[in-house]
């Protein structure tokens, strides 16, 4: 096992050049994938290392894209597109529920559909609406879609590796703030003994408190559990969304007796109300207090100098944790601390 350092995006990119390497059939779709390396310079060198046939700079247009990818699939191609921001996917919002999810069960299992879509996806960088969306639970509720969002440069190469040799449709979530975390890598880890794309990993063992999480927010629920007091916190990053390993995470909360969801996507039939839903159903004669979802709000994403009220933090997540540990009433709403002291964010 040869590591190295990489940034989230580095993992990204090592993950895609060792997938382009493994098999000819791999073709990556995107705007501005090829002699710039995309906007956020995921690509970077991939067109000049293997070609403007296998790394493809499109036309700016979504719909086109996929449905470009689809065709590929039914040609024997493995496609990875990338959308450029998270809100430029409705666009092709159409393609990917009417026909990539469906295309395998209609063909009654003749035709899979080797396809990854990459989504750069949530805030956290001073963006706008378009920018800074969190779309996963439009993707969570189609059936015929496997759904994944990374938080380390480890398995941002590995589980990327692991969807695009899938043969079902993958989207694929990158938080855009991690894109420059850095963490060791091993680039070339052989996809058979690597955990299964669809397992959860508990990063921070506890006993007193889950906090099931994925993306930006695995690290806001390791900050939470290094700094609160009196309580032991264990993390469970979720990785993939659909399937969801609930497996993994009714049995922390059968430990635990006590659950706290955190996502950035909007409360209202959000991924997280399922998670309750369900960690309710098979655990509720184990939980010491009712599920606690700490979300983003129901509204349009803000403008940046709001963003920090919208996005979910540390103050939160422990505010969170102390209504299910009973030391704040479940009513109080989990605002940050600057709404509650009447502060105001810094530009």
């Amino acid at each position: 096992m040869t590591t190295q350092t990489m940034t989230l995006a580095q993992g990204l990119n090592a993950g895609l050049r060792q997938a382009l390497r493994d098999d000819d059939h791999v073709v990556l779709l995107g705007e501005d994938i090829g002699a710039l390396g995309g906007v956020f310079r995921v690509t970077d060198g991939l067109q000049r290392e293997f070609g403007p046939r296998r790394v493809v700079d499109t036309p700016l247009a979504e719909s086109g894209i996929l449905g470009t990818a689809i065709g590929m699939a039914y040609r024997g191609y493995r496609s990875v597109v990338e959308i450029q921001f998270d809100g430029f996917v409705y666009v092709a919002f159409d393609q990917i529920v009417s026909q990539v999810a469906k295309m395998h069960a209609r063909t009654r299992g003749k035709v899979p559909m080797p396809l990854t879509i990459r989504i750069p996806v949530a805030g956290g960088i001073g963006a706008a609406e378009h920018h800074s969306e969190s779309p996963e639970a439009y993707f969570v509720h189609t059936a015929g879609l496997r759904v994944v969002s990374v938080s380390n440069p480890q398995d941002a190469s590995t589980v990327l590796r692991q969807a695009i040799a899938c043969d079902d449709p993958v989207i694929f979530f990158e938080p855009k703030r991690l894109y420059h975390v850095k963490g060791e890598v091993d680039p070339a880890v052989d996809l058979a003994d690597a955990p299964p794309m669809s397992a959860a990993h508990v990063v921070r063992p506890g006993r007193d408190v889950t906090v099931a999480t994925w993306g930006s927010h695995v690290a806001t629920g390791i900050d939470a559990a290094e700094a609160y007091d009196g309580a032991s916190i264990e993390v469970i990053d979720l990785r993939s969304l659909s399937p969801w390993d609930a497996d993994a995470v009714t049995e922390s909360v059968r430990r635990t007796g006590r659950l706290v969801v955190v996502h950035e996507g909007p409360r209202q039939a959000g991924v997280g109300a399922e998670i309750c839903a369900t960690v309710t159903e098979r655990c509720f004669e184990h939980l010491e207090a009712p599920p606690v979802r700490i979300t983003g709000h129901d509204v349009p994403y803000p403008p940046a100098k709001l963003e920090g009220h919208h996005v979910p933090d540390l103050d939160r997540v422990c505010f969170a944790v102390d209504q299910v540990l009973g030391r704040v009433p479940l009513d109080v709403p989990t605002v940050s601390a600057a709404v509650r002291s009447g502060g105001e964010m810094a530009a």
